[in-house]
């Protein structure tokens, strides 16, 4: 008989694995198997960033479809009696030209929301120089005037070239802080920073301080957002305040602050347009005399298509309708700031997006503290609704830009 003593002992044998071909995995003599199940490997972490492309901000893009829309049935109401004076006039003029800028500043805008943003960065030096460039030109037999100001360029067709060399600009200073991150990290990086910023805006000053103090006051925010230190900020924005103040009580531009401060006074010159604004926001209401209704516009208020054109407003839809425009562009500048939030991580996108946010911001602003006689008269159009084909078609490009950006956002793995 067998002892089944000498078995009891003995492990049981591992249970019989059978290959792909069906055969015993004992069938192969000598052959070693390993029986431990195989532990995948975790995956190693990574670093890089991952773009995610979505869809467009369609809240920026309703704000200005309604902003540009509503600019361009006030630019008729606003131009149509001057416009249709003497012979052969067309009180039409306005709105064509308008319709024509928007139609070229909407089809920049959805080509430039189509493409990767980040092809920018290799021609910030030509967008920098050739903006400069032109900005001196205005300053040659091809620079053109009018109503005493030399802003605009004759190449066949006239444009404004301070307007290009904003949007200019906040592409450039972006790219070179996201390529120097600690470039504003002491004076001497804060002073190169300024040296980039100064040339353009001293050039545009010296015919056009508004779009000058705009141009600044962009520089001014993206030092803020990007520096670490507060104190660099103060300095700098110290410096253009007083800067703009020289300019403003050192020059003919002081009769400004006059017609500012006592309007009545000088009535039938510097305070002649402050005083028919005033007229304008008062008489309107709460809804207004209705499109089309406004005693102003019938040559009373000079020029009331371009810049003042936020008092027309108020005095055809009222303070309702001022009130809606006001809000569209609060949503706007809130849908601005969202996403340059949301691209915090990354330093290129997020200032492009706070660049193009302060500019309108500031624009939008300065031209309704004008209209309100808030602060002294200067010239800066209210974005998307002003009269002015340069202006139009940068900002419709800018959004074009902001929407863009809108579509990334970048997480870390």
């Amino acid at each position: 008989m067998i002892n089944m003593n000498n078995y009891s002992n003995r492990e049981p044998l591992p249970p019989i694995r059978r290959s792909s071909s069906g055969n015993s995995m004992y069938s192969s003599p000598g052959t070693v198997r390993n029986y431990e199940p195989k532990h995948k490997k975790a995956p190693k972490k990574s670093n890089k960033k991952i773009k995610y492309r979505g869809q467009i901000d369609y809240v920026i893009l309703l704000c200005v479809i309604l902003l540009v829309a509503i600019g361009i049935i006030m630019v008729f109401s606003s131009s149509y009696y001057t416009a249709g004076q003497g012979e052969n006039a067309d009180m039409y003029s306005f709105l064509k030209k308008d319709i024509i800028y928007a139609s070229l500043g909407f089809m920049a805008m959805y080509f430039v929301s189509r493409i990767d943003y980040e092809i920018l960065k290799p021609f910030i030096k030509p967008l920098y120089f050739g903006s400069i460039l032109l900005l001196l030109l205005v300053f040659t037999p091809l620079g053109v005037v009018h109503n005493g100001a030399r802003r605009w360029l004759n190449f066949g067709f006239e444009f404004q070239p301070s307007e290009i060399a904003k949007f200019a600009l906040i592409i450039t200073l972006a790219a070179i802080l996201e390529n120097n991150p600690k470039m504003l990290d002491d004076f001497k990086g804060v002073l190169k920073y300024l040296g980039i910023m100064i040339l353009p805006t001293g050039i545009v000053a010296m015919e056009n301080l508004s779009t000058a103090i705009v141009i600044g006051g962009i520089s001014v925010v993206l030092l803020f957002v990007y520096s670490p230190k507060l104190r660099y900020t103060l300095i700098i924005g110290g410096m253009g305040a007083s800067g703009v103040l020289a300019l403003i009580f050192g020059s003919w531009r002081s009769d400004r602050v006059e017609a500012w401060l006592h309007p009545e006074l000088v009535a039938n010159e510097k305070g002649y347009q402050v005083l028919q604004s005033l007229y304008s926001v008062a008489s309107g209401g709460m809804f207004g005399l209705g499109i089309g209704g406004s005693r102003q516009k019938m040559g009373y208020m000079p020029e009331a298509q371009n810049d003042i054109i936020f008092a027309i407003i108020c005095e055809e839809l009222g303070w309702f309708g001022a009130a809606i425009v006001v809000t569209l562009f609060i949503v706007l500048i809130w849908r601005g700031i969202y996403i340059a939030i949301r691209n915090s991580n990354e330093p290129f996108a997020m200032l492009l997006a706070t660049g193009i946010t302060s500019m309108i911001a500031i624009q939008v602003i300065i031209n309704i503290a004008v209209v309100t006689n808030t602060i002294p008269n200067t010239g800066i159009p209210l974005p998307f609704i002003s009269y002015g084909g340069t202006s139009l078609v940068m900002m419709l490009a800018s959004m074009g830009l902001l929407m863009n950006i809108s579509r990334y956002h970048s997480k870390s793995n």
